[in-house]
């Protein structure tokens, strides 16, 4: 790797900025504000070259001096505070799934500050989403005061295949009317700032690595489990996407037929979702109902509607017997993609994510139960933290990381 030197006077200045920003954005809340002279100390700075990059850094809106620290013991004249102005901008994490919308607002520093969400129709057109989700960003952004001229950056995780290069959605079977460069499109019109698609499950990973800090493996894969199936993988501490971006989409393998592979789902289910997913635990659960002759669950299913597997995850919770023997069913069945992820992969952790994380230990028991006679040690299996919100935090995280490149990174000198 070619070597950065501060080849020239304006250089070193946008390097002794960079640094000074990079430690003021660092510091615990607690210690937002830092004294001139302890910042030279952090950067290895003098004081004269720190307040040099603060004024230009004060110029540009990103810091500012605060009040003398009239609390600090030392002798002689009281330090000079300064701190990050965190608030300077904003940057949108956003999500998107066949059952809703989510939004995410966030300052500087990844602290959020507004949150919203909006149900989806059953089957909703392209534009239909578009609309949902720019309404429900305006609310978002009109519960705060910030306008659109405040934001530095969005990012948004949708299913399917996209090309992050570009913006295009190749393949999203479960809502196809977004297929294309669409949600882009008509983002980048709306919000006047950068945006970045992204698959789903892969910003999920990022977010609950970053908003957990006992998630911070080094080898992970989390999986997102409800209507589809599909994953996050993490190697070496690193996101791998694959070829095309597409690494982990487990939803289509075919762990459960002898003969050819099984006709096209006409939802575009691969075969493994189509034998664990949500419709599948609706189908198990109602089953287990009848059996059992548990009208009230049956109720409870039907009544439920287009929200059927909510309810199905509701009585999971509830300890319903025939809930949780629809679990069972499927967890045996799941269990079966983990060990295939174990074989190839071995992952120090799975973590489940999306709505079947809502059924917490019951479906951790499950799915340890049945691995427990597979002849390869398993690893360790857990729940989302974050559940449905893992995405809009992984999308936020994009967003800052790329502020972090293009704004606040060290400015390189053009090539000779």
């Amino acid at each position: 790797m070619e070597q950065v030197v501060a080849a020239g006077t304006q250089f070193m200045r946008e390097v002794n900025a960079a640094a000074v920003l990079r430690k003021l954005r660092a510091a615990p809340p607690k210690e937002a504000s830092m004294s001139v002279s302890a910042l030279a100390k952090a950067v290895g700075l003098s004081r004269q070259a720190v307040t040099r990059s603060l004024n230009a850094l004060v110029a540009e809106g990103l810091v500012e001096f605060g009040p003398l620290d009239r609390d600090s013991t030392r002798a002689g004249r009281p330090a000079q505070l300064v701190r990050f102005r965190a608030e300077a901008g904003h940057v949108l994490g956003l999500s998107i799934s066949p059952q809703d919308v989510r939004v995410a607002l966030a300052d500087l520093a990844g602290t959020v500050t507004a949150s919203d969400a909006e149900q989806l129709a059953a089957g909703p057109g392209g534009d239909q989403v578009v609309e949902t989700l720019l309404s429900t960003v305006e609310r978002t952004l009109r519960a705060t005061g910030v306008t659109t001229g405040d934001l530095w950056f969005a990012s948004v995780g949708t299913p399917g295949i996209v090309d992050p290069a570009t913006g295009v959605i190749k393949l999203i079977p479960s809502m196809p009317g977004l297929t294309g460069d669409l949600l882009a499109r008509r983002l980048t019109e709306a919000l006047g700032c950068p945006v970045y698609l992204d698959n789903d499950v892969k910003l999920a990973t990022q977010g609950e690595r970053w908003r957990d800090a006992e998630r911070r493996e080094d080898s992970l894969v989390m999986i997102h489990w409800g209507e589809r199936v599909g994953a996050g993988i993490v190697l070496n501490g690193e996101l791998y996407r694959g070829a095309s971006n597409d690494a982990g989409d487990v939803g289509f393998l075919d762990l459960f037929t002898d003969g050819p592979s099984t006709p096209r789902h006409p939802q575009g289910l691969g075969p493994f979702e189509d034998r664990v997913g949500g419709a599948e635990i609706v189908r198990q659960a109602t089953a287990a109902a009848g059996r059992a002759a548990d009208g009230a669950l049956l109720a409870r299913i039907d009544a439920a509607g287009e929200h059927a597997l909510e309810a199905v995850l509701d009585a999971v919770a509830d300890g319903e017997p025939a809930a949780l023997e629809a679990i069972d069913v499927v967890a045996r069945r799941f269990a079966k993609g983990i060990s295939v992820i174990r074989a190839i992969l071995n992952p120090r952790l799975v973590v489940i994510g999306g709505p079947l994380a809502r059924c917490g230990e019951p479906l951790l028991a499950a799915l340890r139960r049945h691995l427990s006679c597979e002849p390869l040690d398993q690893p360790a299996l857990e729940v989302s933290t974050l559940q449905e919100d893992a995405v809009v935090h992984g999308a936020l995280l994009h967003s800052l990381d790329e502020i972090e490149r293009t704004r606040f990174g060290l400015v390189r000198p053009a090539s000779a």
